[in-house]
């Protein structure tokens, strides 16, 4: 994995998050609490996607099942729908004190599904555990990151358990490629304990470059992810004056905006990001990449994908 790059998206996000910290937060009831909803959406170019070219990078047969049809596996970190609603972002709000409980009945889940960590994108309480589940018949593990003063610093390194009951080997690619079960492993929970004032991890896996997961650490409930529509809702908070912040791992410039909340009213937001332009990553998809690799037309052929063909 590129350390470098790691380090360089989480020092940028953790300077500019610092400022907005807070520890404490004192849970309550509220009863006369109003709401804050709205659309995210991203202006300008949609950035272009990650390339992992599948002919360099060793990869066992059951994830080459997906590419581009040119050997290419495709991660895109911005999911944009057709009028620009920007999904998958989150959305919370800073300098609320004192309000509703944190939700203590779910622990946060990322599955390793199809070689992806999905979701991409969450939101976690500092000091609270993540569940990793491996569904693949292949071997995963997470490689956790938060950043520090010195630099990228190891959260966790832990392998992911395969389900016992999967094949353990595939004789070829038409084997894997016909195998589409997907069965939980044993569920790997470890514990998001992030330096002080420390904001945003990232997990990856050591054997597939392609699977990411991103985290930012909350200090209090009143936050909410964009749905399909680029919609989000914070419902039950104190009245009071916020910064309502939009957080996606590659825009490193935050997002703000001062919202008041009235009691039981609701406050009705549009958001706009625009998008990051130049080159965001060093494994951005490259126009002529077959030119730079020297990979033949015969060995093109080899990489079809088998079940799902990704966009550019």
């Amino acid at each position: 994995m590129n350390v470098k790059w790691i380090t360089s998206v989480l020092l940028g996000w953790a300077i500019s998050l610092l400022s907005g910290y807070v520890a404490a937060y004192e849970e309550i009831s509220v009863s006369d609490g109003g709401s804050v909803m709205g659309t995210v959406y991203l202006g300008g170019q949609v950035p272009k996607p990650k390339g992992y070219n599948l002919t360099t990078l060793p990869d066992p047969f059951y994830c080459g099942r997906i590419s581009d049809g040119k050997g290419w596996r495709i991660l895109q970190p911005f999911n944009v729908g057709p009028g620009g609603e920007f999904r998958e972002v989150v959305v919370y709000l800073e300098g609320v004190e004192k309000g509703k409980p944190f939700d203590g009945t779910s622990t946060p889940q990322v599955e390793a599904k199809d070689c992806l960590f999905l979701p991409f994108t969450m939101a976690v309480r500092d000091d609270q555990s993540v569940t990793v589940v491996n569904m693949d018949p292949v071997m995963h593990d997470i490689q956790a990151y938060e950043t520090s003063h010195l630099g990228a610093r190891v959260l966790f390194n832990v392998p992911l358990p395969m389900n016992p009951q999967h094949p353990r080997n595939f004789k070829d690619r038409s084997d894997a490629g016909m195998y589409h079960k997907h069965m939980a492993g044993a569920p790997t929970k470890q514990l998001v304990n992030l330096s002080k004032g420390r904001r945003i991890f990232v997990m990856q896996c050591g054997f597939h470059a392609y699977m990411e997961s991103w985290g930012v650490a909350v200090n209090n409930p009143y936050f909410a992810k964009t749905d399909d529509e680029g919609r989000f809702s914070i419902t039950n908070v104190p009245p009071g004056t916020y910064k309502l912040v939009v957080w996606h791992p590659y825009v490193r410039t935050p997002i703000e905006q001062t919202i008041t909340v009235r009691p039981k009213e609701t406050v009705e937001v549009t958001l706009m990001v625009q998008a990051p332009t130049g080159r965001l990553y060093a494994n951005e998809v490259l126009e002529h990449d077959y030119v730079r690799y020297n990979v033949t037309e015969e060995a093109q052929k080899e990489l079809d994908p088998m079940i799902q063909k990704q966009k550019r």
